[in-house]
């Protein structure tokens, strides 16, 4: 039976409500996250990543999608799951080595990013989500 592996990201706001995306080596946004450790709770995963790529601490709130992402230059697709974050600090985020290119995007901006579709879907689920609204009031 074939296996493939399991990317958990994450979609974060700045206090501003611009999303948090990175720019790989394909030239597509994505959002934050990586594979998941052998051990690691996908909540714990996907606040590393985020840390490591971008700076930024967060806390790992719902599950907002899952879905395989079929990568054109790869050998096999990618289980993806996606966690609405909350970010716990309030810092410019860095970039790291892994990307190209670093930004925070209005919701009204994503829509021309080339990026997946599983992504918009994340992005729009957080940006309607009442369990981040609640959480700021």
């Amino acid at each position: 039976m074939p296996t493939f592996p399991v990317s958990i990201k994450g979609v974060v706001l700045d206090a501003a409500e611009r999303v948090l995306l990175l720019r790989n080596e394909r030239d597509e946004w994505e959002l934050p996250g990586g594979r998941i450790e052998l051990g690691e709770s996908p909540e714990d995963c996907v606040a590393r990543e985020v840390f490591e790529e971008t700076r930024w601490r967060v806390r790992a709130g719902p599950v907002l999608d899952t879905w395989v992402y079929h990568v054109t230059d790869a050998a096999r697709p990618v289980f993806v799951v996606t966690y609405g974050c909350f970010a716990t600090g309030d810092v410019a985020p860095v970039l790291s080595p892994e990307h190209e290119e670093i930004g925070l995007f209005r919701s009204s901006e994503i829509g021309a990013l080339p990026m997946p579709d599983g992504y918009r879907r994340s992005i729009a689920a957080w940006l309607g989500d009442p369990r981040r609204v609640a959480a700021h009031t």
